[in-house]
């Protein structure tokens, strides 16, 4: 499917980004072991900022899923990637939780529920139409969302699983691949997304707010 959209943007002031610290788990917690210990995760508060339109731009998303391999994973410059993640994510999120979590990271997560302390709900039951949501790192297209459903519905099931979740209509799979050995879901750049977690819908895509808070690359 092809489709053009206006994103949503959301202006803040950004801190700068760290080293990943596994011990530190106000931050990040185990996804798998969320589900299987059936936890409401805790969220801690972000900064704010204005919300401001941004380009449109169109690409391909929907289809069936993508793997990948190790090799996208290979460490690199920073981490997993090549680069820091942008000074200036949207939603309020924390720019150093967000380089943990995208760069240093193949296992943890946000907290469950992080996502509802910021501007996320908001923006999506306000827009006029799907988001799309861009990798905090490279500025790519990774989801537009929803597809086929409500946003009420979109924002529903992301506060039941904890994490954004997002299902196969609504990944660009240009960029996005799931590890097989693993379900691990990344950007081909080789940010860590977040995982996929089938449920009797199909595959799930459960996914970090801080992962897919970036501007879009419009170069």
């Amino acid at each position: 499917m092809k489709f053009t959209i206006a994103s949503v943007a959301l202006g803040l002031a950004a801190s700068c980004a760290s080293a990943y610290q596994p011990q530190q788990p106000q931050q990040q917690v185990d996804r798998r072991g969320f589900f299987a210990k059936g936890a409401a995760g805790a969220a801690f508060a972000v900064g704010s900022g204005m919300m401001q339109p941004s380009a449109a731009q169109a690409f391909d998303f929907g289809g069936s899923i993508k793997f990948g391999d190790e090799s996208i994973m290979v460490q690199k410059a920073h981490g997993t990637s090549e680069q820091p993640v942008q000074s200036d994510l949207l939603y309020g999120v924390s720019n150093k939780l967000a380089d943990r979590i995208c760069n240093y990271n193949r296992h943890f997560a946000e907290m469950g529920g992080y996502f509802r302390s910021t501007a996320f709900e908001d923006i999506v039951l306000e827009a006029k139409g799907p988001i799309t949501f861009y990798d905090s790192v490279t500025g790519k297209a990774l989801f537009v969302a929803p597809i086929n459903r409500s946003p009420e519905e979109f924002v529903k099931e992301s506060q039941v699983h904890g994490w954004p979740s997002f299902r196969d209509s609504e990944v660009v799979w240009e960029n996005v691949r799931v590890l097989k050995s693993s379900g691990e879901t990344v950007s081909v750049d080789g940010t860590h997304l977040g995982h996929n977690l089938p449920d009797r819908r199909g595959n799930r895509y459960c996914i970090n707010l801080v992962s897919i808070a970036g501007q879009p690359n419009i170069a």
